[in-house]
């Protein structure tokens, strides 16, 4: 086993043991993935102002997401598919995040469903909706993340249609997955990953498949979930969810001023700065030269959280630093994960909270609310 020092070390051991067409899910943008590189390069163009002859003792990145003390400002991001990363991927993450003292947030598009997560997990967990055009669905999934003691639900707004993913259609990625010879041959080289799936049951969307009339297996939800992305999504709807869900909401997929403003119009508790991984809306900007225009625009009225190019601590801190007081790590999990399952979760957060707390160090700061622009170098940063 390789010595694992960074978030890069996992991406490329994940690579290794993940068959290539759930990897390239994970780890790719949409049309020529220019917004997908960007969250990562605009968070490396910021440089940092390193201080000397100051006390860091007593160091603690410890601080608050909507309310739920956190270990670090950092939160499992949903994301889709994640069980086929590694069997049993969402509650091993969940697990692995819950003994760590972050919060997991789980998609609608998952493999193990809400229920296997709460079985598996005391903490309050988070859940991640997306709008469907069937909302009898959608009022009895929010009736089960209710049931399930959620802490949160996180109301994706940027997915009303799927933007184009060009490295999924050459996979043939779909609901079932389309065994080519390609991706048979491929698989075959991944034998950890083959035994893991073969001793799960958990396959297939848990949180639609059983749920849906019509749906009862892999193969008749394709059809279903082709249909069902509702691009009518508006405002009104946010007002219908939050009603119907009535515990903490957070709205994700915010890029704009103006519907930030909306966000705080809306009652939310908190948004997320994001642009889906840059895997929609190619040739948006990234999701940290976002976040300034937003901060100041809203900062007061609603908690700014954010996602996109998170891949150390020092990107954690950079992102509080410019005024978000939480981020999101997808990519970053996952790649965890792929490598080595629950242990591979852990390593990336301790990885990402090790880096974090050096970083505020180096800077002259002991506490996550002593941290804000003044510790980045003038000049380097985006601003409103």
């Amino acid at each position: 086993m390789p010595v694992i020092t960074t978030i890069e070390d996992l991406r490329q051991l994940a690579q290794r043991r993940v068959p290539r067409m759930f990897y390239d899910y994970a780890d790719s943008g949409s049309w020529t993935e220019s917004t997908y590189r960007a969250n990562e390069s605009d968070f490396q163009a910021i440089k940092l102002r390193q201080r000397v002859a100051v006390n860091m003792e007593n160091r603690s990145t410890a601080t608050k997401m909507v309310g739920v003390d956190v270990r670090m400002p950092v939160a499992i991001a949903p994301t889709g598919l994640t069980g086929m990363q590694h069997a049993d991927g969402e509650i091993l993450a969940a697990k692995a995040a819950e003994q760590f003292g972050i919060p997991f947030t789980l998609s609608t598009m998952s493999i193990c469903s809400i229920e296997d997560i709460a079985a598996h997990t005391k903490a309050p967990f988070w859940f991640q909706l997306y709008v469907m055009r069937d909302r009898d669905f959608i009022e009895r999934l929010i009736d089960r993340a209710k049931a399930a003691n959620c802490g949160a639900l996180v109301l994706t707004l940027d997915l009303q249609i799927i933007g184009q993913r060009h490295k999924d259609l050459k996979n043939g990625l779909s609901a079932p997955p389309k065994l080519t010879i390609g991706n048979i041959l491929n698989m075959m080289t991944k034998p950890r990953w083959c035994l893991g799936m073969l001793g799960t049951q958990r396959r297939q969307f848990g949180n639609i498949v059983g749920h849906v009339k019509g749906v009862t297996d892999m193969g008749n939800l394709s059809a279903w979930t082709s249909q069902q992305f509702d691009p009518r999504l508006n405002w009104g709807d946010v007002e219908w969810i939050k009603k119907r869900w009535g515990g903490k909401l957070i709205l994700k997929g915010i890029q704009d001023v103006e519907d930030a403003r909306l966000a705080v119009d809306s009652g939310a508790d908190a948004l997320i700065v994001s642009n889906h991984g840059g895997r929609q809306l190619d040739g948006a900007e990234s999701s940290i030269r976002a976040v300034p225009a937003i901060v100041d625009a809203v900062g007061s009225g609603i908690e700014v959280h954010m996602d996109g190019g998170i891949r150390s601590g020092q990107d954690v801190l950079k992102a509080w630093a410019l005024g978000a007081r939480g981020t999101y790590i997808g990519r970053a999990f996952l790649y965890g994960l792929g490598a080595m399952g629950e242990a591979g979760v852990s390593k990336a957060l301790e990885i990402i909270r090790n880096e974090l707390d050096l970083t505020m160090a180096f800077c002259g700061r002991t506490q996550m609310h002593q941290v804000d622009r003044s510790i980045l170098l003038p000049g380097t940063f985006p601003t409103a």
